[in-house]
């Protein structure tokens, strides 16, 4: 499955609506015919000045000027055929017009500016996305695997959700978690420990070795932040929720350190388990905080089984009225079709709860099924 979060489609910039030129235009026509048959009281000159504002709405600043320019033509148009162009009324009524087109021109032109930069942070941020968080292969030994990120604003491609999976010798090992924060900040931090985890999983023998590794790479530095010289405002403020597992190949197991993250969600026979550890650890890079180290517990993992792993951002998604993403009841609904069918169901019943389809926060989920024994 896909992993890039899905964003509505953007029209070229600058680009005008066909269908919607005709509109200013035939505005323009009706406004003119209307202004030359009526009484000579009347006058609906300060009507064409709506062409070039909707113009504006849509379509580039040189459309914008063409009809602006097409407008000041009508109006001069009307003066010459009802009085004279120097008629004191319509002389005001042709500067103000003018003025106006002026104005809404540059409007245009500053958005389309706009519009070329986000597209420049889009394509920045896709950019990104393909480094940090790297797709999941679909199988991995005796798993089969898919991944989703649905990004909160449909400008930002990645956040500080994130996900990997990388083979050993004896099996595999994933990591999902939500790095505290937004923003750039949030993205290098994902990027931190991702590195870290790519690093050493293959690397480190046992589970507790390679989340002690993880914890070393996201704990502050006591002498400041990344390095600088000044001091971070606040250490504790920087940390990571995770959960580790490592899935033997021969092993019908799953063996999982939770380091203050939503537990994971085994799906078996219709039914949905969270796999809840006794001694859960703080997240990574609060652990000099608490005195205590990473167990590992082990569950059942068998042939046809599913687990589900997710960010807060799903289970933290609220409706209209304010009630959290119910994940194990919506999960227990899945049909049964592999991992992709899962993700897909999930997604979509996700932004269906969601008012307007929009996430308050990101969300990532991968879905972990065993096929095979060995």
């Amino acid at each position: 499955m896909d992993h890039r979060p899905p964003h509505p489609s953007h029209r070229q910039v600058g680009g005008p609506r066909l269908p919607l030129l005709a509109v200013p235009f035939a505005l323009i026509a009706a406004v003119t015919v209307v202004d030359v048959l009526a009484p000579p009281d009347v006058h609906l000159g300060p009507f064409l000045v709506a062409a070039p504002a909707l113009t504006a709405s849509f379509a580039g600043p040189r459309m914008t000027g063409f009809v602006g320019a097409v407008a000041v033509a009508a109006q001069v148009t009307v003066a010459v055929v009802r009085t004279t162009a120097t008629d004191l009324n319509h002389t005001f009524q042709i500067i103000a017009l003018v003025l106006i087109s002026i104005f809404v021109t540059l409007f245009a032109h500053l958005r389309e500016v706009h519009e070329k930069q986000l597209t420049q942070l889009r394509s920045v941020a896709e950019a990104a996305q393909e480094v940090v968080l790297r797709p999941l292969r679909d199988r991995m030994g005796p798993l089969r695997l898919a991944s989703v990120y649905l990004a909160a604003e449909a400008e930002a491609q990645i956040g500080g959700d994130l996900y990997a999976a990388t083979r050993t010798p004896h099996g595999t090992r994933l990591i999902v978690g939500d790095v505290r924060g937004k923003g750039l900040e949030a993205v290098g931090d994902a990027a931190l420990v991702l590195g870290a985890f790519r690093a050493a999983a293959h690397q480190e023998a046992d589970l507790p070795t390679l989340v002690a590794y993880l914890e070393a790479a996201v704990a502050a530095d006591p002498d400041g932040a990344d390095g600088a010289d000044e001091p971070a405002d606040d250490p504790g403020e920087a940390f990571t929720t995770a959960a580790v597992l490592d899935i033997p190949d021969r092993e019908m197991t799953v063996r999982l350190i939770s380091c203050g993250h939503p537990p994971p969600l085994l799906l078996r026979g219709g039914r949905v388990i969270p796999l809840e550890v006794d001694h859960p650890a703080p997240p990574l890079g609060l652990t000099r905080y608490v005195d205590t180290g990473f167990a590992p517990q082990s569950f059942s993992f068998e042939p046809g089984d599913m687990i589900l792993l997710y960010t807060d951002g799903v289970i933290e998604a609220r409706d209209a009225e304010g009630t959290f993403y119910p994940l194990p009841e919506r999960a227990a609904d899945w049909p049964g079709d592999g991992p992709d069918a899962l993700l897909r169901h999930l997604c979509a019943d996700l932004l269906a709860h969601s008012p307007g389809g929009s996430l308050g926060d990101d969300a990532a989920m991968v879905a972990i099924e065993r096929v095979t024994g060995a």
